[in-house]
């Protein structure tokens, strides 16, 4: 049994693991969209990572299936917004805009989280300060997009907006889930999650008129899609799950802000592909919007090292 002292020692050791596998996922992503449809490639990958997951919880937990009403309510809200709307906005966009390019976006997702829990929940009234951290991320967001005359009209802005919709999407499910949980193991919940999600991504596929047989399934693509779905859905899932319960989900929301660094350095070895100094400047300014709206966590993060503490 793991002691107080080594899950201290162990847990950002896993915290760097997570943001690795998460950050990669969006370089992972550039090379599937390249032969294979992108609400496909997202609804696949979350059969394989739902399957997996459920059969995981099956053989670890008493109760893997849904019963009650509230379970299948929070299975559904989930889908449809954390795995469904997400990916399908994440995936199309990454049609436009480089891996690294859509994670500072959706580094995004922690400071809208922070506002809806504030306006939608009631959490508590957003500060001026807080405000400022708002703005502070929106900035960030129109500085990524770099909106000059000549970019107005291009993919790449429309690319950024889907994505920027992403992280809205999951901000939103983030909430809305919380507001709907379910006494139901986290792990049967989120393979159910990933299933009912798959599900939206396939519906979507099918509107879109998508088609497996003209996907190129070439080894390169065959080998981001099982990344994605076994080492970035699996086991970054379990290692989140893990984590979730030693830091709590307002700590364990900062790897957000390792992903855009670990997929801008994959990007570039794997890619070619270099970060121009206006997304940097971007990330900067939205994660200096979430370091004010959240200072308080922050500061107890830091004082905490790392424990389970209440923030």
């Amino acid at each position: 049994m793991e002691t107080i002292q080594s899950k201290i020692q162990s847990t950002p050791v896993l915290f760097v693991l997570l943001a690795a596998f998460w950050g990669t996922s969006f370089v992972a992503i550039d090379v599937g969209l390249e032969r294979v449809p992108p609400l496909l490639f997202a609804a696949l990958r979350y059969d394989l990572a739902g399957v997996v997951v459920l059969a995981y919880a099956a053989v670890t937990h008493d109760r893997w299936l849904p019963r009650t009403r509230r379970d299948w309510l929070s299975a559904l809200v989930g889908g449809v917004f954390l795995v469904g709307a997400f990916h399908a906005l994440l995936y199309l966009g990454q049609g436009a805009v480089s891996g690294a390019v859509a994670a500072i976006v959706v580094s995004l997702v922690p400071l809208l989280t922070a506002v809806f829990d504030h306006t939608l929940l009631g959490e508590r009234r957003l500060e001026p300060v807080g405000g400022a951290g708002f703005v502070f991320g929106v900035v960030g967001v129109v500085v990524v997009a770099n909106p000059t005359p000549g970019a107005l009209d291009s993919t790449a802005a429309l690319g950024i907006g889907l994505v920027f919709l992403s992280a809205v999407a999951f901000a939103l499910g983030s909430v809305a889930t919380r507001s709907v949980s379910a006494d139901f193991p986290v792990v049967s919940q989120q393979a159910w999650t990933m299933l009912v999600g798959a599900a939206v991504l396939h519906l979507g596929s099918v509107v879109r008129g998508e088609s497996f047989v003209a996907s190129a399934w070439t080894p390169s693509v065959l080998l981001s899609f099982g990344y994605l779905a076994v080492v970035s859905g699996v086991v970054g899932f379990l290692i989140y799950f893990e984590l979730l319960e030693r830091v709590g989900p307002s700590e364990l929301n900062l790897v957000n802000y390792l992903n855009p660094i670990v997929a801008a350095l994959v990007s570039w070895a794997v890619l070619g592909e270099v970060l121009g100094t206006t997304a940097v400047a971007g990330f900067v300014a939205i994660f200096a919007g979430f370091g004010l709206l959240k200072r308080d966590a922050v500061r107890c993060l830091v004082r905490s090292r790392w424990t389970v503490a209440d923030c």
